[in-house]
């Protein structure tokens, strides 16, 4: 039997490009993001990087128990010598077309929040430095 949760994925979704019969993994190209579906015998999976900059790696992670209450998508990072910060999200490989276009929908609405995440910590920069602080004498 040939896999086809990922062919399913794009019709469900209505991605235009022809994606290869029996793909056991797929970049979808969505919205200026890559989301990389991977097909396992019984799981779809969604996953997203969001960075490599490992310095900002503890302060997103601060976001992550909050998030896993809102929803199902979830913050993981890839061992520290190859470097990514990415979110995942499953679902059965024989959900329906309307589950699997949900799953979609919301792991693309997660993938932006965390986007929003990554872009204001990059951007921060802490207001004080040491050489900018009073000491006491």
């Amino acid at each position: 039997m040939t896999d086809r949760a990922i062919e399913r994925l794009g019709e469900a979704i209505g991605y235009p490009d022809r994606i290869p019969n029996g793909a056991v993994e797929f970049v979808f190209r969505v919205d200026g993001m890559e989301i990389v579906a991977e097909s396992t015998r019984d799981k779809i999976i969604l996953k997203h990087i969001l960075t490599e900059d490992e310095s900002i790696f503890a302060r997103l992670a601060e976001y992550a128990a909050g998030r896993l209450l809102k929803e199902p998508a979830v913050l993981a990072a890839e061992r520290p010598d190859s470097g990514g910060l990415f979110i995942w999200q499953d679902a059965a490989s024989d959900a329906s077309a309307h589950d699997l276009l949900r799953l979609f929908e919301t792991f693309c609405a997660s993938c932006d929040w965390w986007r929003e995440r990554v872009d204001s910590v990059e951007g921060d920069q802490p207001q004080f430095g040491p050489d900018q602080m009073i000491m006491r004498p």
